[in-house]
C-alpha cells in the first residue's frame, strides 16, 4: 500500500524521479546520492547542489550509459556510498550490472574520492574476494576495517587498510543467505524471470563499541559476529561461523541503521512501520518509530560515528 497522505513531522528535502537508495552528507554541508538503476538506467552518483540540482558525480563520463558494462572509466553499477571516517566519499560499484547477473571482470571496487580536489584518490579492487555471481552491496567502516557485504553469492569481505588486503569469509553461510521469500506491498518479491528474488548479505551495521558487526540478507533474520574474530586473519572458518548467532527475527528489510547508543532501525520493506526489538532479547533496542501512510520503501542510512582506539575484547 502506497502512502495516502502527508505525514506534518516529515519534511521533504531533495527529491528525484529517479530510485535512490543511498544518502551522503559532509560536514560542510555537501552532499551525494546514488541510484542503484532498480528503475532502468541513468545517473548513478550525483551531488545535490544548493538549488536541489543533481550534478553527475565525479562528472558524467563516469556515469555514461554503455551498451556493455565496462569498468574503464566507467561505473558498472553504484549500490550504495558513504562519507568514511577520512571523510573521503566511498562509492561502493557492485561489479554487476544485476543481483543475480554475470558479475563484470575487475567491475567489483570501492572508489575512494578526495572531496577538496573531486578526484579519485584510491580504488579497491574486490576481485580476489568475488565470485561470478557476487553482488557488491554495501560497507561498514571499524577503525581499521572496512566490512563489506555480497548480495550476490553470500558472504562478507574484510578490507584491511593499513595495506589494502582483503579476505572473503563466512562464504554461503546461512546467516548471510536469502532462504525465505521476500515481500513488500503485501506481494511477494519476484525477479524478471518470476522466480522469487534472493539478495543474500545485504544490511549490515556496527555497534557503537566496535565489538559487533550485525548483518542480515533482505528477507532477515539478522545476525551478528564479534568484529574481533573477524579482525583477525588467523581466525579459522570453522571457529568464525560457529561465532555467527542469531539476534531479531526481522522480517523482509530494506534497510537498517544504528544510533550511538546501539537502538537498531529495522525498515519493514514497503510496510511503514519498523519492527520493536524481540523481548526476549534484552539486548535487541530496536524500537518502534512513528509510522503512518507518509513513508513507504524506506533504506535507512545511519550516519557516520567516528570512533577512535581498539574495541574491547
Amino acid at each position: 500500500m502506497l502512502p495516502t497522505r502527508e505525514d506534518p513531522r516529515l519534511q521533504a528535502v531533495w527529491q528525484a524521479d529517479r530510485v535512490w537508495n543511498g544518502v551522503a552528507t559532509t560536514r560542510d554541508g555537501r552532499a551525494f546520492v546514488s541510484f542503484p538503476s532498480a528503475d532502468g538506467p541513468g545517473l548513478q552518483a550525483a551531488e545535490i547542489s544548493r538549488d536541489g540540482t543533481l550534478i553527475p558525480y565525479p562528472d558524467a563520463a563516469w556515469n555514461a550509459m554503455r551498451a556493455r558494462p565496462d569498468p574503464d572509466g566507467a561505473f558498472v553499477r553504484v549500490n550504495a556510498l558513504r562519507i568514511g571516517p577520512d571523510g573521503r566519499l566511498w562509492i561502493i560499484d557492485a561489479g554487476a550490472p544485476g543481483i543475480g547477473k554475470p558479475a563484470v571482470p575487475g567491475g567489483a571496487r570501492l572508489l575512494v574520492y578526495d572531496l577538496g580536489s573531486d578526484r579519485l584518490a584510491t580504488t579497491y579492487n574486490l576481485a580476489v574476494g568475488v565470485g561470478p555471481r557476487s553482488y557488491i552491496d554495501d560497507i561498514r567502516f571499524n577503525g581499521g576495517h572496512v566490512y563489506i557485504t555480497d548480495a550476490g553469492e553470500p558472504g562478507l569481505l574484510v578490507l584491511r587498510l593499513s595495506d589494502g588486503s582483503i579476505r572473503r569469509v563466512l562464504d554461503s553461510h546461512p546467516a548471510l543467505t536469502d532462504q525465505r521469500t521476500m515481500r513488500a506491498d503485501g506481494r511477494d518479491l519476484l525477479d524478471e524471470d518470476g522466480k522469487p528474488l534472493r539478495v543474500h548479505a545485504d544490511q549490515l551495521e556496527v555497534s557503537p563499541d566496535g565489538r559487533w558487526l550485525y548483518v542480515q540478507p533482505s528477507s532477515g533474520p539478522l545476525a551478528r559476529v564479534p568484529t574481533m574474530l573477524l579482525d583477525d586473519p588467523t581466525t579459522s572458518p570453522e571457529r568464525l561461523a560457529a561465532a555467527v548467532e542469531p539476534f531479531y527475527d526481522s522480517p523482509t528489510t530494506g534497510g537498517t541503521a544504528i544510533d550511538a547508543n546501539g537502538g537498531r532501525d529495522v525498515d519493514r520493506s514497503r510496510g511503514m512501520a519498523v519492527d520493536p526489538g524481540n523481548p526476549a532479547e534484552p539486548d535487541a533496542r530496536i524500537c518502534r518509530r512513528p509510522a503512518g501512510g507518509a513513508l513507504s520503501g524506506l533504506d535507512l542510512s545511519p550516519p557516520h560515528r567516528r570512533r577512535s582506539g581498539r574495541q574491547r575484547p
